[in-house]
């Protein structure tokens, strides 16, 4: 069975000012049927509490709908607050895209 994984990949600041506008953009694709979204935060540069407070919402917005929200390529900043804030420990972070792939691969 393979599943409908969505990339999202928003750049920049994640904060106040873009928050909203991407938690329209994931719950865009949980309506239109993605089993798994990926977010790649390659291009992020900072994520600051109202960032990461989506993130949270859409995570459990996922899980309510049984679908996987995952994240990866993080940048230190961004590794140290899912670290501060235990973050890392509830979200599904991979290194990469690459290792993203490989273990979903080894799941099916």
């Amino acid at each position: 069975m393979s599943s409908n994984v969505q990339v999202i990949q928003p750049t920049g600041i994640l904060d106040s000012t873009k928050a909203e506008e991407f938690r329209e953009s994931v719950e865009t694709l949980l309506q239109e049927g993605a089993e798994v979204i990926l977010v790649d935060l390659t291009d992020i540069t900072f994520v600051d509490s109202s960032g990461l407070g989506t993130l949270v919402v859409l995570l459990k917005k996922a899980r309510g709908l049984n679908r996987s929200f995952c994240i990866c390529s993080i940048n230190d900043q961004v590794r140290m607050l899912f670290e501060l804030t235990s973050m890392d420990r509830v979200f599904e972070i991979y290194e990469n895209r690459q290792a993203f792939e490989n273990a979903k691969l080894t799941v099916s």
